[in-house]
């Protein structure tokens, strides 16, 4: 059973990663191991670009997290018909672990309704603003398509 470290004082998202590798060679766990050090991959691949900071602002790491999910997801979902998806789904849930909680329909179908209403869009033709809006103020708690198909329903 793992703690999340998250929120734990001022450890940024690339420090709870590197604590977590150690902590998973200590249990022997071996997903979570793989996917701590597929992280931590990714995240010195993104510090070796030019003009790249030295440490990984959480923003960027949930984004890389994020995308790191999203593949996951999809390679689940191309081994289900093999039968093989339980390797990766395990993957995904280590992943998540460190990702905001994602917003419920309900709760996005709120944000969303506030949204419009601040932008003032009343009409399909203004679905541009409220998706420009909407993407940076929901970003890591709601997929982008479940945004602009509630976006869609409301305006319509």
């Amino acid at each position: 059973s793992w703690v999340l470290i998250l929120n734990s004082g001022t450890m940024t998202i690339e420090e709870q990663v590197s604590k977590g590798i150690m902590a998973a060679m200590k249990a022997k766990d071996t997903i979570r191991l793989e996917v701590l050090r597929n992280i931590k991959k990714v995240f010195i691949e993104a510090k070796s670009v030019a003009g790249a900071p030295e440490q990984i602002a959480d923003s960027e790491s949930v984004k890389i997290i994020q995308k790191l999910a999203k593949q996951g997801r999809e390679s689940a979902e191309i081994y289900k018909n093999q039968g093989r998806e339980a390797h990766e789904m395990a993957q995904v849930e280590v992943l998540n672990e460190f990702l905001p909680k994602q917003l419920s329909e309900e709760e996005l179908r709120t944000a969303l309704k506030v949204i419009i209403e601040k932008v003032g869009a009343t009409s399909a033709k203004e679905m541009g603003k409220v998706m420009g809006v909407a993407s940076k103020e929901l970003a890591g708690v709601a997929d982008g398509k479940a945004i602009s198909a509630i976006v869609k329903e409301l305006l319509s």
